[in-house]
């Protein structure tokens, strides 16, 4: 489908949402007000955003300033311990936080449902189309910030990654930087199994709004259409100061925080890094894998969740160039014979 019809498709059903929203509008006399119920936000998002928070942190947290084999291993090791699909979910999952921390969308989804009835219709509304939420007064808000908020994470990411790749060229000036790396195999096969695993992260609901409550970046406003990841996130969050995303939602909230691009992105982030450690042998190849692969490639696909312009580097790995053959002069030309 083009980008006009599902830009078509969408309008048409936010349309008819709107409808059906004004058909339930409260009056005095067919919807009484209930109180607002408290936001609830199941245990698995707040261990998704929480893995992910860890992931980006952790690993931006990684310096290009590396001295031996091992401060190299204990580096990939760090990298890959996160299943590419929590980078995915996860992010979204930050984004719910991100969004809940924007007070006009939080007072826009509790005015557009007021009683028991209306939050169960928009929150069916919501499952069956997550970008109903951009009916809701507040949601552009949100959106905007979240969308900054994970463009910022992948910038970061991404320009750690692009120093550490850079130290893999300037390191090749120490002798144990070209030292092949010890038990090759096992160390992919342990990159493999790390990343296989999924990480449960010890950061409470509490943690993450608190580290989510400043972050305002620079930037914006942030003109639609927005990523299916920051609406999908958005989507979530309402469902959340609906009291709809506990426990008891977690198959309908887990449909809602997918997004086959970016799960895409992620999935062929791990499988370039695996077939660079199959192929890299002396560590200043696996600094650049860690770069390049781990470091930047992800941050490009957390870049290219928040439809921000991904940035590009050219992929290629740093090689030890021998000294050049020594010139040795031409033989002399004959010159042509002469015409008889």
């Amino acid at each position: 489908m083009s980008q006009a019809s599902k830009t078509i498709t969408t309008l048409a059903g936010l349309a008819a949402m709107a409808i059906v929203l004004a058909a339930c509008s409260p009056t005095p006399l067919t919807v009484a007000a209930s109180k607002p119920p408290e936001i609830v936000i199941g245990a698995r998002i707040i261990d998704q955003a929480g893995a992910y928070r860890n992931f980006i942190d952790r690993t931006t947290a990684i310096s290009p300033a590396f001295t031996d084999g091992a401060s190299v291993s204990s580096a990939v090791a760090t990298g890959s311990t996160i299943e590419p699909g929590q980078i995915m979910q996860g992010a979204i999952a930050y984004g719910v936080i991100v969004a809940l921390e924007e007070p006009a969308f939080v007072a826009g989804v509790r005015a557009q449902a007021i009683g028991d009835v209306q939050r169960a219709q928009l929150a069916e509304s919501l499952t069956a189309n997550p970008y109903n939420v951009l009916a809701i007064r507040g949601s552009g808000e949100a959106a905007n910030r979240v969308t900054l908020v994970l463009a910022e994470d992948g910038q970061r990411l991404y320009d750690a990654g692009k120093a550490v790749k850079q130290s893999a060229y300037g390191v090749q000036k120490q002798a144990w930087s070209k030292v092949e790396v010890a038990d090759r195999t096992g160390r992919l096969a342990s990159a493999k199994a790390r990343a296989a695993v999924l990480f449960d992260s010890d950061l409470s609901e509490a943690d993450l709004r608190s580290h989510a409550a400043p972050r305002h970046p620079p930037g914006g406003p942030v003109e639609p259409p927005y990523t299916q990841s920051v609406v999908r996130a958005v989507a979530v969050a309402a469902l959340a100061v609906l009291g709809q995303a506990g426990p008891a939602r977690n198959d309908s909230v887990n449909a809602i925080m997918q997004d086959a691009n970016i799960g895409t992105c992620t999935r062929m982030t791990k499988l370039n890094l695996n077939q660079c450690l199959a192929v890299s042998k002396p560590y200043y190849e696996d600094i650049f894998c860690l770069g390049q692969h781990v470091m930047m490639d992800s941050g490009r696909c957390v870049i290219k969740a928040s439809g921000q312009k991904e940035p590009y580097e050219a992929h290629f790995v740093p090689t030890v160039r021998p000294n050049p053959p020594a010139k040795t002069a031409a033989p002399p030309r004959k010159p042509p014979a002469k015409k008889k």
